[in-house]
């Protein structure tokens, strides 16, 4: 976790330096508080992932003198194909979009059925093909 503090940090430094220099350049608020925010996160996270490093046990990547073989073993879960992102992204651009015209039917068209695609996005482990 070291690596990834130290590249968050160094994006902090970078943003640090172009926050100010933007505004001076352009004056312009939106993308100076845009940059200020991405800075901050910036920090937070290399504040994260500085204490978290300094706990951990180093990770095979992390050590100097760690070998290919130590990283073998099992990476986790990678789950499979999955059509429910899809249903879901769409219910919520219908939603987006009725909110935009201002037709509430259409609203409550698309949370309804927003709700059957999330459950199914949820409880896809559960049933059909990839139960556990």
């Amino acid at each position: 976790m070291k690596a990834e503090a130290w590249i968050f940090g160094i994006t902090a430094a970078f943003l640090v330096v172009v926050t100010p220099a933007y505004w001076f350049i352009t004056g312009d608020w939106t993308g100076t508080s845009a940059l200020t925010m991405t800075t901050l996160l910036a920090g937070m996270m290399t504040l994260y992932l500085g204490f978290h490093a300094a706990k951990m046990d180093p990770r095979p990547e992390d050590r100097q003198d760690a070998e290919i073989a130590d990283g073998a073993g099992e990476l986790g879960f990678f789950p499979p194909y999955s059509w429910w992102p899809l249903w879901c992204a769409l219910t919520l651009g219908v939603i987006v979009y009725a909110t935009a015209l201002g037709a509430w039917w259409m609203f409550i068209i698309g949370a309804a059925l927003g709700a059957i695609a999330l459950s199914g996005w949820i409880f896809e482990y559960y049933r059909g093909e990839h139960a556990h």
